[in-house]
């Protein structure tokens, strides 16, 4: 089974990483975000070494982003930043392994990641890949 694993964070999340952390927010340094980044790129070579490892990609920040939806029958582009308690998608990962459980060790490991010791803000969902339509669960 594929799951959907989804990392989300906000505009003053990628501000606090690149050094400009709100009042508050916490205090990413350099070392903070080198260590992230090699905890990651090992997460990452463990999943493609289990083969359970589809693919993963890292978004830029909410301010590069745009949004379109419907209002009052209008299709409406909004271009970010975005209200900066906006959680928005951060990263993914499609990973395919045996169960929910197995799933939701690899999204342990995510949360595990290394930072400032005041960061608690991680959020992380799981959602299995429906392959077809058939397998939408309405």
């Amino acid at each position: 089974m594929k799951y959907l694993i989804l990392a989300y964070g906000s505009q003053r999340d990628y501000d606090a990483m690149a050094g400009r952390p709100a009042d508050g927010a916490p205090q990413w340094t350099p070392q903070d975000f080198e260590a992230m980044g090699k905890y990651m790129e090992q997460l990452n070579a463990d999943l493609a070494e289990s083969g359970e490892l589809v693919e993963t990609r890292g978004l830029t920040a909410p301010v590069h982003a745009r949004r379109v939806h419907l209002r009052n029958g209008e299709i409406v582009a909004t271009d970010g930043p975005y209200a900066e308690t906006q959680e928005v998608l951060a990263g993914y990962w499609v990973v395919e392994c045996d169960s929910y459980d197995r799933a939701t060790a690899i999204a342990t490991r995510l949360m595990q990641v290394p930072g400032p010791a005041d960061y608690a803000d991680a959020v992380i969902d799981i959602r299995p890949i429906a392959e077809s339509r058939h397998e939408m669960d309405l």
